[in-house]
């Protein structure tokens, strides 16, 4: 993993993530408690809603019972009117009359009532609805809801809107249904149905129905089965709860707030029981208005955490692309100078520890450079020393050899051969003083030739030579004196004591990027056991071998060849010798091919 992903990494685990969790871990706390507060508050608004409510009810509870017991009740169950109270004259009213009216037909929340007789099953409509027909008596005791009025022995059952409509009408009024007695034999005569009107609930949630834009809160009176009987706002009069809410309502007097959807909204939904039936008091107070300031200190906090957020990661995006730019730039500098560019330098910015690696960095290259270059000139002289030291070495073998020739072909009074010796001694000695250290193959040959020339004068009928060099390779370059010492050792000392025709024969060929020179004869060969000491890689610490009666140690000449290779081309170049006893030998030079008058660095002094 790159630096500039750990860097980012490490931002973000370090700093962002647990800045997040701590955003998220804050919000969720005071959501908490805004949600335990409102419970709190709205706990104690139910409970004096609750107990508002139920004085209502209780209230009517309280006139019903008055009225059942009344003469006025009797009177009616027992046919004293002979029909309807709304019949009746109400400009000759008896006593009797006057009570009942003032009982319950008078009264301010009544806005409908009327009694099933259970002996004849009329029924006696004492305040009656414009539009309304009540239902048959017979209808009625049919009902599961005639059952349960019963099963109550008079004590009041209480009926909500759109519970029973069929009963009692489709407007949203609540209605109390009991059953009336006889005073003396207390047996069922009747049964009363009192409907209130819904002024009284209103006046107690006015003042919420005024603040509910502000709170956003509605209250609802539900029954158990998650009818909605009264709503503040009348928007969702006769809708079920389970159409509105995720979770249903617990049944019960204990108190219950839960957070949840309802109609849509994210909402507080508590409820509490009203005591009146099945009945609960439900409030429900929409989320946003309650966490509104929050959400919006939320929100400039939020704000003001992401431009921190950007803020910092554009600043870690520019020091991590900083140091990490510094650093690649380090690498591909250090990879040019690996490959031998000792030139190469980082630049230098600002005055930071990027910037002090920098100069650091280049001090050291240069002073490498510095030691690189006088390491190398001292290796150039210790070079040009050797190679000097070895053709001294070689010229005077060279000289030494041609003018015992020359004094043999003198005392045998040839001078003809003397003279075309001296010629050909002229064009050696001419090539051999040369101050270039590499001549064309085609030079080479021709010294070559001029020592064979003045050697077949001295031995005519030792050997034989011929020279086989392809045309196109006579303008390369090679080190001068390579080949002579190499014949000159067949003829010294591959023909010593045959008693057969020797031969020499001198190839050349290319070998791709290489020229490949071979040196064969035909002679006595060499031993394996002076094979091993005519050593054609330099080794300090091994001996020389045998010196021969000339005062030159033995195979000095093919040493000296293959040590200037070495030297002026690298190990990847040499000489080679191959050699059995009675067979002859074979010694093969590999050089670079380099065009003529052009000098060029080998592949092994590269490096």
């Amino acid at each position: 993993m790159s630096l500039r992903f750990k860097l980012f990494g490490a931002f973000l685990v370090l700093i962002i993530v647990p800045l997040v969790v701590l955003a998220v871990a804050l919000y969720t706390l005071v959501t908490g408690l805004i949600e335990e507060k409102h419970s709190r508050q709205t706990e104690l608004t139910l409970r004096a809603l609750s107990q508002s409510v139920g004085f209502i009810f209780r209230e009517m509870n309280q006139v019903t019972d008055s009225t059942i017991a009344s003469d006025a009740i009797q009177d009616v169950l027992n046919d004293a009117y002979g029909g309807d109270v709304e019949d009746i004259d109400y400009l000759n009213l008896n006593e009797v009359q006057q009570k009942f009216r003032e009982l319950l037909v008078y009264h301010p929340s009544v806005s409908y009532a009327l009694m099933y007789a259970l002996d004849d099953g009329r029924i006696h409509r004492i305040f009656t609805k414009e539009r309304f027909q009540a239902m048959p008596c017979a209808q009625f005791i049919e009902t599961r809801l005639h059952k349960q009025v019963l099963e109550r022995d008079g004590l009041p059952l209480w009926v909500g809107p759109y519970e029973y409509p069929e009963l009692t009408g489709s407007e949203p009024v609540f209605t109390q249904i009991r059953v009336v007695k006889d005073i003396d034999t207390l047996q069922d005569k009747g049964i009363l149905l009192v409907q209130i009107k819904n002024s009284g609930l209103e006046s107690v949630f006015r003042y919420f129905r005024y603040r509910q834009n502000q709170t956003a809160t509605r209250f609802f009176i539900v029954n158990g089965g998650g009818l909605v009987l009264y709503d503040s706002g009348g928007a969702l009069n006769g809708k079920r709860l389970s159409e509105l809410a995720e979770r249903p309502l617990l049944s019960g007097e204990a108190y219950r707030s839960t957070r949840s959807w309802f109609d849509g909204q994210d909402s507080v939904i508590s409820n509490i029981g009203l005591g009146i039936e099945d009945w609960r008091l439900v409030s429900v107070t929409s989320w946003h208005a309650l966490s509104s300031e929050v959400l919006q200190y939320s929100r400039w906090v939020a704000a003001i955490l992401l431009l921190c957020f950007a803020s910092a990661l554009l600043f870690i995006r520019l020091f991590a692309n900083r140091v990490a730019r510094a650093i690649v730039q380090t690498v591909h500098v250090m990879g040019r100078v690996e490959r031998g560019d000792l030139t190469a330098r980082l630049p230098l910015q600002g005055n930071d520890e990027t910037s002090l690696l920098a100069r650091g960095f280049n001090r050291l290259v240069s002073r490498l450079a510095e030691l690189i270059e006088e390491v190398k000139r001292q290796q150039e002289r210790k070079t040009r020393a050797e190679l000097q030291a070895l053709q001294a070495q070689i010229k005077p073998h060279f000289l030494f050899n041609a003018l015992e020739s020359i004094n043999a072909l003198a005392v045998q009074n040839e001078g003809q051969k003397v003279s075309r010796m001296v010629t050909r001694l002229g064009s050696m000695l001419r090539i051999s003083i040369l101050q270039r250290e590499e001549i064309t193959v085609a030079q080479e040959l021709d010294h070559l030739l001029s020592y064979l020339e003045i050697q077949k004068y001295r031995f005519d009928d030792l050997f034989q030579f011929d020279i086989d060099v392809p045309p196109s390779l006579m303008n390369c370059l090679m080190p001068k004196l390579t080949l002579q010492p190499l014949v000159e050792n067949c003829i010294q000392h591959g023909f010593e004591g045959i008693g057969y025709m020797g031969h020499i024969r001198v190839t050349a060929r290319e070998e791709g990027e290489r020229i490949a020179f071979c040196v064969e004869d035909n002679g006595i060969g060499i031993p394996p056991e002076r094979l091993a000491a005519i050593e054609v890689v330099p080794d300090a610490s091994a001996g020389h071998g045998d010196a021969p009666e000339t005062g030159e140690r033995r195979g000095l000449g093919v040493r000296n060849v293959a040590d200037r290779i070495r030297i002026r081309y690298g190990d990847r170049y040499g000489l080679f010798v191959c050699s059995e006893p009675g067979r002859g030998t074979v010694i093969k030079i590999v050089i670079p091919k380099m065009a003529g008058g052009v000098a060029r660095e080998a592949e092994g002094d590269a490096r």
